[in-house]
This record gives C-alpha cells, structure tokens and sequence, in this order.
C-alpha cells in the first residue's frame, strides 16, 4: 500500500483566528456569568482559565500540615522527638522499646513533596494521581500536590503542568498493571495462517474464500480502531466488513452480510464492533475485533428490511438501531443477554424523513438523539417505554435558512445539544423550559430550538466530540476543534483529502491531555497559545481516501486512496501477480496482488471512464475500452500510451475486448451491438495494431466474444453470441481492410436465451463450445458444426450464468474447474460436466450485483467487482472443499434420485395429493 506523508499547516497560528470567537455565543456565555456568583455555565469554561500555582501550593501545605498534627495512635501520645510519650502498663522499657521500634516500621512514610523518586510500591497512590490528572485536564486545573507524586508533574516557566520522562514511564506500568487480569491485550489484527498462502483472511473450509478486498463504501464512515496495542482501521467493502492494520498492510475480512453494510460502529475501548445492512434477510452482527469473531447477531431486526443507523451506549452494554422501512422503528437493545426483542422500541412517522443518525448522551445513557436531514429527535427511555419529542424548526422562526441536518451531538457536561447544517450554521437545542439565570445541566428529552450559530460558509458534514471539544468536518475538507463555549481552538486545514464525511479518534490508555516534553504537538489559536494536545484521529472522504493524523508532529499518512465511481473494468496479468482496476472516476490502478501493493496508476482525461480492458497474451500491453466508445492501448508496466491517439470507432460503449492466442489479434463488441477487428503490425509501421474494420452481425446486444484455435492448424478464430440467440463465426483469413468476412451464422436456442460461452477444456475426444442460457441450462456444441450434443442442469443459485471461464490448472493432475458468475454471486463447478448439482457451489460476491470476473494466470485466485459498489474482491480457490462437497452428495445416480424425489414431493405440496413414493436404491 502506498503511504504518503505530508506536513500539515498550523493553521490555529494564523493572526485571522488569534481570538475566533462566535459572537452569539460569546454573548450568551457574558450574560451568564453576570448573574449568580455560584452560577454553573452551560458551556464550560475556556482555555487559559487555570488555577494559580502558587495559591495551590500554599493551601496544599496547610492541608498536609493540619493533616500531620492530627496523626495519633489510640493509647500514646507522639512526642516532638518522634518517641513514645507514654509506657503501656505491664511493659517493660525493653518491650515498649521494641514495640517502638515496630510500629515505626509499619508507619506508612509522610509524603515529600521534594522526594526526586516516585515511591513504585504505592500503586493506591499512583492510581488516584492518574485520576487527578484526567479530571484536571477536563477541568483546567492542576491536581492536589498532596496527590501527586513530585517526579511525576514538573512545571514549566509559565506554571504550565507537563508529565516527565519518569511520570509518563510510571503511568505507563501503573496502568497497565491495572489492566492485567481485567482487559485481555489485543493483537495487532486476528490473521489466522493458512498453508499454502501468505494472504490473510478468515480462512474457512469453503471453495471460495475471500483473502483481499479492494475499494471501500464511502458512504459507510471509517472508525478508528487504534487503541495503544495496533493501529488499524475499520471500513466497510460491500458486504464485507475490513479491519485493516495500516501499519503492517494486512486485511482481516469479517464476513457474515448478504446485503451491503450501510451502517456501523464501534465502542469507546474499540473493541465491540457493530455492523448493520439493509436489505432482504438483513442482520446486525456485533464483532469481537480482538478475535475478528461475531458474537451476537439480531436476525431480521426489522421486518422492513434492515437498520439505516447503530449506535453503542459508552460502556457498550447497550445497541440502538434504526429499522430501514417505511415506517422507522427506534429500538434499544441490550445486545449482551437478548438478541430476539428489543427492551424498548418507538414507531416513528414518516413525516420525520429518513433518520440515519444516532447519538447516546455519555452522561446518561437512557438520553438519546437522532436526526434526518430535516428533523431532529430527542428520546428518553426506560426498561420497557420509550417517549421522545419532535422539536419543529423552520427558516422562519430565527428569521435565517437553517439548511439540511448531518449530524447532532450532546454538550458535555450541560442540558444543550448541537445539530450541523449543509450551510455552515449549527443549531443549538436547549429544555423547553423558560429562561431563567440559574443554568442547569439535567437533561431533559423536550427540548426547543434556542438559536442558530452561522459558524462558517461550507456545509458541515461531520460533528462529533473528543475529550473535551467539539470536532467539526466539512465540505472544504478542514476539520476544527472547538472548546465547549464553541471558541475555535484550532484546525487543519490543509489536508487535502476531499469533502469530510468521518472523523474517528484512536483510545490510547496512556494518553493525557496535558503538556508533555520533547513533543511537537502545534499551538492552539488562544492568546496563551499553549500546545494543543489531541488524539491521533483518522478521516474518511467522499472521494473514497481514508487518512491518519499524527497529530504529535502534525503529519498526514495516505492510509486508502480508492474508486469513488462504479468498477467495471478488470483484468488479471497472464505471467505475472498483477491485477488492473478501472471504474468511471477515470483511475485505472494496477496492483501486485500477493504483496498487496500498488504498482501503477493513472487517471485519463474527464469523459474517458474505463468500462473493460485485458492483457495481451505476452503481458506486454494492456487494452482498454471507454464508456465513449474509445480504445487505448496502453503499456502494461507504465500504463503510457502506445498509439498516439486511441481508436474511436465505435459511437457507444466498449463492453468487451478479447485477444487472440498468438497477441496477432483484439477484438471488441460495444453497446450497439457491433464487433471490431485490430491486427497487430511491426513497430516499425508505427503503432503497434492498427484497425481492420467493424461488423454488426447482431440486432441484439453481444453477450461474449471468444478466440479460439482452429482444429487443424495455429490459426486464430473469432465467434460472437449474442442475445439474438446467433453465434456467429468470422473468416480471419479472408477479412481485409474494412472488410469483415464472416464464416457462418447459426442459431443455437429456439427459445431460451444464451448468455456467456467458453471453450469446453480438452477432457473428450470432441471439441466442444460450452454455452449457458437463461433457463439454467449448460450446452454442448461441437466446435465444428455447432451443433448441440449435449444439455445439462447448470448452476442453480437464484439467477442464471452470466460468465463462464475454465480455471488454469498449470499441468496439474486430476479435474478441471469452471468459475462462473451470476448477477450477484461467484462459484466454481467440477469439470466434466454431468448436471450433478452437488458438483457447483457458488457465494455472494457482490449483492448489487456482479459486474465483471477475471482469474490469476496460476488459477490460485478469482476476482470480481461489483459495479456500483466500487470494490473488487480477491477469491482463493481451494479445491480439495468443492470435491468434498461434491463427494457428500453421493456418488453415481444418488444425486439425481435425489433430485427427482424433491421434485415430487414438492409437485406433491402444490396440488395437495397424496403420493407415495417407493424408491429402491441398489
């Protein structure tokens, strides 16, 4: 995978943001604090407002020295000099000398505020330090003195705390003895080894298993799964769900979706992952990714068709969905004990437009949000109700557009939340209660809209929180923090990566927002300008570019630079583990497949968008056909152009190009259903094919286009099928410039329709063309005469054949395999064909559907991309598993009783006869 790395600008430091204040919000926060003395502010308190050091220390001083005087032990009284006052009865001075002399070595030693070494054996103390620290740095205030371990906090010149070098070391083995027995450690990613491969995946007994995915949902964001034991990321591919470890490039593929994964998310220790889908048969899996296992899955959680939107309590011990249809359903459920019935549930109208966001309030986890892009709802809940409230909101009540909603988020620590808007505005929500100038922070679901904040001019399509700030992400592709009283702290701006659409943070337990040394954390946009310390976080955009931010040094890591437009073309090296991608974005990326690195790219011009390409049979050059009807042919290492213009001949869209055996010959079918012949010619003429002429021999559209060998010589032939259920043959040796010879035309179905053919391998005396229709059919023709010799049952799994390819065997031994493709699904079948069912196997590859198929020039591994969903998957083949199956299923005539059996007593049920069935098997 290509990293890339870049500086990213301070911005926080530019004079135009010194003091970036929103006034109304300004205003707000003045008018609070001129009531009440002990009155509390809603927004919290802002950066600079620290306690004085000095006064701190002084009154930590009283506190030890009230609390040394009043350190007695029942019975005896301590004198000035450290001895015993007192003799208790009965002993003699040698006894009380000796029980002196014990009770001073149980006496737990006094705290020295000097002591340069912190006391190790005090883990108690260690523990309510770290406390301290993080309930300081969510406050602006330092810990007690009397708390805190001296070698631990040192201070700066300005009185700014910051943990030493020895502070830190100890934080570290305090907290992670704290963990022991409590939080298994985490790998850096579940990749289980299999023999033979050095892939990774969820390896399985199945014929085909995924072990690479390419692309990514960009709709679906990215959640961060870093937390102090690996760096990876979470996405989603399809149906599949990716932990990606960035750092060692491997994949773990969580497989368990029929449906495309539209929503998900993760705990606050980044260790529960939910993923939901919608669709038919949709589910919600909850995931280990400790171990890559699911461990709880609500089948059908809505009859309507799967969840829009998930959401974990922050102890995760509860799940929050969004039902897909119609009718929205909000429910809670408490996912660890029942994954059949929710513990509450709310119908929501739809009037409320699509609600696809969820938000738990931390402070209180029975408050919940949810949001569509125009209307907001706030829910309170119980074990067994649920009530929530529609506050309305509209351009006229504060006299100002208010544009569409993205996301919501709760205030810390107050009763107000946050809603951000397509035009830059955020909507600030507060109690439907009257004003007064006592401010509480109880929560309460009834609220109202209290005012609209224009806080920049592009939409803003990411808010969440971290720690104690507001974290925005937009259009322009800038994410800003903001502190509770929505004062801009600081930003980046200069990441480049496209519009927002996620921000998700990494959970370090050894992180600590307060000032440490040797460190380059930049300045904040405050006068005081202190560093601004924040979590590592990482973007997602809807150009499909995930990034990492290292936010100690302010550098920018390419994690994923993907397709953000449909995959349709695809094409596997013949010598070499290469693979080429193209989508309608105009990228065309080459990637070497077993070190799972990119090892060209180059994006064409606007309008030219890569509908197929292939590989000439030496792997020399790679020809690629566009929506436009243009052809290229392109150097298969440098992806530079071999011709100086391309080829455009055809007036619609290139659908196929095949090259002949000897590279002598490509051929390409477009959309209006005609077919073109290039000949290769010597480099001195120039370019290295030139074009021979087109044909329409169809009137319907060209379903496949083979090559293939005369029986009697090396000679190359051509054959197109079409949908006008016509094969047809051309003369190559008597086509001439701009002048298509063809050889014969015969129709092979009478009603069904063909849909793909391929040369039958050479297991029989008899050459064959192996057909497939949409009547679930495979046909045999003699290559010669094209006559049918032989029709058998086909592949059955929902829809019927729409490619078939023999799979490269190498010189190996034993049977030959076909891998084919439906409209959403890929498998394989043993070869010779005999209508055995149990002989073909097939998964979902795509759900929305299949779009094109290639196999590694070893036979190892299938590829298939899915079209819209702009992701390719990587298939291993294995197989020993299909022969297994296959051997399950009986042997001689076994499975085809088998199959007359279900076919009569399903005849049975329909017509509701009685029948029976006498069967004798020898």
């Amino acid at each position: 995978m290509a990293d890339q790395e870049e500086p990213v600008a301070e911005g926080g430091n530019e004079a135009e943001a010194e003091e970036a204040t929103v006034g109304e919000v300004a205003d707000d926060t003045e008018q609070e604090k001129s009531g009440e003395g002990d009155t509390t502010t809603v927004e919290g308190t802002t950066p600079g407002d620290e306690t004085n050091p000095a006064d701190e220390t002084a009154a930590t001083e009283e506190s030890t020295a009230e609390e040394t005087e009043e350190t007695t032990t029942a019975g005896e009284t301590t004198a000035d000099d450290g001895t015993a006052g007192e003799t208790t009865a009965g002993e003699t001075p040698a006894e009380a000398t000796a029980r002196e002399a014990e009770q001073k070595e149980s006496r737990e030693p006094e705290a020295d505020i000097s002591q340069p070494v912190m006391q190790e054996s005090d883990e108690r103390q260690q523990e309510q330090y770290e406390a301290a620290v993080l309930e300081a740095t969510a406050c602006r205030t330092t810990p007690p003195a009397k708390d805190r371990p001296s070698s631990a906090v040192s201070r700066d010149s300005q009185g700014r705390a910051y943990l030493s070098e020895t502070g830190r070391t100890s934080a570290r083995s305090a907290m992670g003895e704290m963990k022991e027995g409590r939080v298994p450690t985490a790998p850096h990613l579940p990749s289980p080894e299999r023999t033979g491969t050095t892939l990774e995946g969820t390896m399985s007994n199945s014929a085909l298993n995924i072990v690479w995915s390419y692309g990514l949902n960009r709709n679906v964001p990215v959640l961060n799964l870093t937390d102090g034991f690996r760096k990876a990321i979470m996405y989603a591919c399809s149906h599949v769900g990716v932990m990606y470890d960035f750092v060692n490039n491997k994949q773990f593929i969580l497989q368990g979706h029929l449906n495309p994964i539209t929503c998900s998310c993760i705990s606050d220790d980044k260790r529960w992952l939910v993923t939901g889908e919608k669709g038919r048969d949709a589910m919600v899996n909850v995931w280990d990714t400790y171990t890559g296992v699911p461990i709880q899955t609500l089948f059908d959680p809505n009859p309507e068709g799967g969840v829009t939107a998930v959401a974990l309590t922050p102890d995760a011990r509860y799940l929050a969905t969004l039902s897909a249809g119609p009718v929205q359903i909000m429910a809670i459920w408490d996912w660890t004990i029942d994954g059949e019935m929710p513990i509450c549930s709310a119908e929501l109208q739809p009037s409320y437009g699509v609600q696809d966001y969820i938000q738990f309030y931390s402070e209180d986890i029975h408050h919940v949000l949810t949001n569509s892009d125009t209307q907001v709802l706030f829910f309170t809940w119980a074990e067994r109700s649920m009530k929530f409230y529609d506050p309305p909101l509209t351009d006229e009540d504060f006299n100002k557009p208010v544009g569409r909603f993205s996301m919501s988020i709760y205030q810390t620590n107050s009763s107000r939340a946050l809603t951000a808007t397509s035009i830059g505005n955020l909507v600030v929500w507060d109690n439907n209660k009257p004003l007064t100038k006592v401010v509480s922070t109880e929560q309460f679901a009834d609220k109202k809209a209290l005012k609209i904040i224009k806080v920049q001019d592009r939409g803003i399509s990411v808010l969440t929180t971290t720690d104690r700030y507001i974290v925005i992400g937009d259009q322009a592709g800038h994410v800003k923090f903001f502190d509770q009283s929505l004062k801009l702290i600081y930003w980046y701006q200069d990441i480049h990566f496209g519009p927002i659409t996620s921000v998700s943070f990494a959970t370090d337990p050894d992180f600590l927002t307060v000032m440490r040394v040797n460190t380059e954390y930049p300045l904040d946009a405050s006068i005081p300008a202190p560093k601004f310390v924040i979590r590592d976080f990482v973007v997602g955009t809807s150009i499909a570019i995930i990034g990492n931010v290292t936010t100690n040094g302010s550098k920018v890591q390419v994690i994923q630079r993907e397709h953000d437009a449909a995959i349709h073309a695809l094409a596997s090296h013949p010598r070499l583990p290469l693979i080429a991608i193209g989508s309608y974005s105009g990228l065309l990326k080459v990637w070497n497949y077993q070190k799972k690195e990119v090892m060209v790219s180059r994006v064409f011009d606007r309008g030219s968008f890569p509908q197929t390409c292939v590989y000439d049979p030496k792997g020399a050059y790679l020809v690629v056909g566009f929506t436009n009807g243009s052809v290229c042919v392109l150097d298969s290492i440098t992806l530079q152009d071999e011709i100086k213009e391309p080829f455009h001949f055809a007036r619609d869209a290139i659908t196929q190009i095949v090259f002949s055996h000897d590279s002598r010959f490509f051929a390409t079918a477009d959309a209006e259903y005609t077919t073109s012949l290039f000949k290769a010619q010597s480099l001195k003429e120039g370019a290295p094919f030139f074009y021979m002429g087109r044909y329409r021999a169809h009137y319907k559209p060209i379903r496949d286009l083979l090559f293939g060998v005369q029986l009697d010589s090396n000679r190359p032939r051509l054959l197109s099928l079409g949908a006008d259920r016509v094969m047809v043959e051309y003369d190559l040796e008597k086509t001439e410039k701009d002048h298509i010879v063809v050889a014969s035309s015969d129709r092979i179905e009478q009603s069904a329709v063909p849909c793909c053919m391929a040369w039958y391998p050479a297991v029989t005396k008899e050459h064959f063309i192996v057909t497939a229709n949409n009547q679930f059919k495979l046909k045999l023709y003699n290559a010669t005469t094209k006559m049918c010799r032989k029709t058998l049952l086909g592949p059955t799994y929902g829809s019927p054949v729409q490619k078939l390819a023999i799979v490269p065997t190498k010189g190996q031994s034993g049977n030959c395999y076909g891998a084919y493709m439906t409209e959403d699904k890929v498998g394989l079948i043993i070869m010779p064909l005999d209508g055995n069912p149990h002989n073909a196997m097939a998964l979902v590859a795509h759900p929305s559907g299949v779009a094109a198929m290639s196999i590694s020039h070893d036979g190892r591994y299938i590829f298939t991309a899915g079209g819209t969903d702009a992701t390719v998957h990587m298939w291993e083949v294995n197989s020993i598993a299909l022969e297994a199956e296959a051997r399950l299923g009986g042997a001689d005539l076994i499975p085809f009783i088998i199959i007359i059996i279900t076919i009569i007593i399903t005849i049975t049920m329909m017509t509701n006869v009685t029948m029976t069935v006498c069967v004798s098997v020898p």
